[in-house]
């Protein structure tokens, strides 16, 4: 009794649920590792498209790169050839010609070294380096400014115009073309074509051509404008090449005295920040001065040229003094000029430029007397068209009336009898219609009529009978324009 009497246990059996929360934890570990191998798999796949520092020969590399730099014998005289082919391709503006002659040129040489130099911690091929490439610009130079001296042909061409003012563009080139060209050299076994292609698209040898021609015609501006490009494309190939390399972890250059190589480390740190120095200021000038030609362009285009008020006759802006002077043909009102100089204030670049305006009062006028006088011209020459209309119109009417007489029918025959039993005395009669003009211009149809009268008959009395005779006609033809004829 006892035992019926005590409390019943009430007993779950958990076995099923934690099975099942065990199994959806495994799925959730199977799904978390499938996920971690993909990811993994596409970061491996991603590294080995893209990772190209297992396929870097660093040795030949620097031996390559150490073996362009010397200008001596034959690769003086490549470039001296280079630079006249260069020159006669600007000259004719032969793009073909020009490509050519990059292709051949050596200039690329020195410029990976001083690059390298720095990124090595090599002092000695940075100094052989920039001794290098400042002969080879003077020879390049030279040679192109005698060539243009002698040249019969001086005139500036597109090819050589397109050297002398770098935008931004000129910037992303250098440096996209230098990186091209160090990882291509950096590569087993080099890439020959990215090397001529780099050549072909960083352009070095056309600005020194251009900075030839500019001392040979007198143009300093030509001359530094080119310079200038130069100088970017040289600076901006260095510093790929220092990145890279760096980047590559190419090894520094070891010195036994630990004295002189901590020297030499810091003289090539203080050559590298002063080379990217001035890569940066330049990459900002040109980015700025990028922006506000950018701007101007469209305020000229949207605020006047889009205005049929106003007739820009020439314009000029000085960026170092924050003016933007414009001429005018003619009168430029008052509200014009504050809407000119209101305007500018909208274009980020140059919002902070003053707008001068200059209008031409007596061009003004001159304009209004010049469309005044086609004006009078325009009315002359519609009036002669008129006059010629109608005299056309009178020939017309000429021709018309022609028309119907000849197609009103008249029996001669008749008529001839009737005119004899008249005027008995006539004794010869003929008929027939012609066409006169009188100015060369209007014609008129007129009929005439030639007679014979017997001799018996006194003159007088012929011109009395002559005149009744055209009268008669008249009546009968049905036209006043009648004439008697007396034949022999």
């Amino acid at each position: 009794m006892e035992e019926n009497n005590k409390p019943k246990e009430n007993k779950f059996d958990f076995s099923d649920e934690e099975k099942q929360a065990e199994a959806v934890n495994q799925k959730k570990e199977a799904v978390k590792k499938d996920a971690e191998g993909l990811f993994e798999s596409i970061k491996n796949f991603i590294s080995n498209i893209f990772d190209f520092r297992d396929d870097t020969d660093r040795d030949a590399t620097i031996a390559a790169i150490k073996a362009d730099i010397p200008l001596r014998g034959a690769t003086a005289w490549i470039l001296i050839f280079a630079i006249f082919v260069a020159s006669i391709g600007l000259n004719l503006s032969s793009t073909a010609v020009v490509i050519g002659a990059m292709l051949i040129s050596p200039l690329m040489g020195p410029i990976l070294g001083v690059g390298m130099s720095l990124a090595i911690n090599d002092i000695d091929t940075l100094k052989s380096s920039f001794v290098n490439l400042l002969v080879m610009v003077v020879l390049s130079v030279l040679t192109a400014y005698l060539y243009f001296r002698i040249s019969p042909l001086t005139e500036l061409t597109a090819e050589l115009e397109a050297r002398t003012e770098p935008n931004i563009l000129d910037v992303f080139i250098a440096i996209f073309g230098g990186l091209a060209l160090i990882v291509a050299r950096t590569k087993k076994g080099t890439i020959a074509s990215v090397i001529f292609g780099v050549a072909i698209a960083t352009a070095l040898m056309p600005p020194l051509c251009t900075a030839g021609y500019g001392l040979a015609v007198g143009n300093y501006g030509y001359f530094l404008g080119a310079m200038y490009l130069f100088t970017i494309n040289t600076t901006f190939i260095a510093l790929a090449t220092f990145l890279v390399l760096k980047i590559l972890r190419f090894p520094m250059l070891k010195y036994a005295n630990s004295k002189r190589r901590k020297n030499i480390a810091r003289i090539a740190a203080f050559f590298g920040i002063i080379a990217m120095i001035p890569a940066i200021l330049t990459f900002i000038t040109l980015l700025r001065e990028t922006g506000i030609n950018s701007d101007y362009k469209k305020y000229v285009k949207s605020e006047i040229e889009v205005n049929d008020q106003l007739w820009l006759q020439r314009d000029k802006k000085n960026d170092e003094n924050k003016t933007i002077t414009l001429y005018f043909n003619g009168e430029v009102n008052e509200i014009l000029t504050a809407d000119l100089r209101n305007e500018v204030k909208k274009y980020e670049a140059i919002k902070d430029y003053e707008v001068f305006v200059n209008g031409d009062n007596s061009r003004s006028s001159e304009k209004l007397s010049k469309s005044l006088d086609r004006a009078y011209d325009d009315i002359d020459e519609k009036e002669t068209i008129i006059a010629g209309l109608k005299e056309r119109l009178q020939t017309m009417e000429s021709e018309m009336e022609l028309i119907r007489n000849k197609n009103k029918d008249i029996n001669f025959s008749s008529l001839a009898k009737d005119a004899k039993i008249l005027f008995s005395d006539l004794e010869y009669l003929s008929y027939a219609k012609t066409l006169q003009s009188s100015d060369f211009i209007k014609t008129d149809t007129l009929v005439v009529a030639n007679v014979k009268w017997n001799t018996a008959v006194s003159d007088s009395l012929k011109t009395v009978k002559q005149e009744a005779l055209k009268v008669w006609l008249e009546q009968q033809i049905g036209s006043k324009k009648v004439e008697v004829r007396q034949v022999n």
